[in-house]
């Protein structure tokens, strides 16, 4: 069968579901209005289909007639090259949406995600390791976004790829109240994942984990 299909884990422990990385996929697929079809591999016992398609062992994939895709950011690029409601197809605009999409990936997410690490695993404050982390997002990178943010709706122009990553990369601070003393961040999340796509496409995550338990 041909078309989209976006391959994520069969189940996943309750701790990581709504942050999944297949989410951003299927919030891209939703805002697209893109047909698609989810299928599954198993997480407990990985096997040799999974790492000739994930050569880490990782999801998600998405295979488009018979071309197969991984990491987030390079399956959001080749959705965004099909569809306008994803990113612009002027120089400019498309310039801008790669820009802020490596940005979100690589100045944000480098930042961000050893911390929310660290959060999750319960390190506590007076541990020299987390602190560097907490400065490296906490002075490096979040008061430089912050000003940003402060200043548009979103980071493109119209709402893009570079969005979806973004606030779903900010999403995983704010979920350990990260932005606290970060105002126009956490507006900025809010409003990303108050829309009608995003809703969908973790209502439809959680219910994809929940229905293996």
């Amino acid at each position: 069968m041909s078309g989209l299909v976006l391959t994520t884990f069969d189940w996943v422990p309750p701790p990581p579901r709504g942050f999944v990385r297949d989410i951003r996929i299927r919030w891209a697929l939703e805002e697209a209005g893109l047909p698609y079809r989810v299928e599954s591999v198993p997480f407990k016992e990985r096997k040799a289909v999974h790492f000739e398609h994930q050569p880490f062992g990782q999801v998600p994939w998405l295979t488009d007639d018979g071309l197969s895709i991984f990491e987030s950011g390079a399956i959001l690029l080749h959705l965004g090259e099909k569809s306008e409601k994803l990113m612009p197809t002027d120089t400019r605009g498309m310039s801008d949406t790669k820009e802020w999409l490596f940005a979100g990936l690589n100045s944000v997410e480098m930042a961000s995600l050893p911390w929310s690490l660290c959060k999750f695993s319960g390190q506590s404050s007076d541990n020299p390791i987390f602190q560097q982390f907490e400065s490296f997002l906490k002075v490096s990178r979040l008061p430089h976004m912050e000003k940003v943010l402060a200043t548009r709706e979103w980071l493109a122009g119209p709402f893009t790829i570079a969005d979806i990553v973004m606030a779903d990369t900010l999403r995983l601070v704010d979920r350990f109240d990260g932005l606290t003393d970060f105002p126009a961040a956490r507006a900025y999340v809010g409003h990303a994942t108050a829309r009608p796509a995003f809703q969908k496409a973790l209502a439809d995550q959680m219910a994809h984990f929940a229905k293996a338990d």
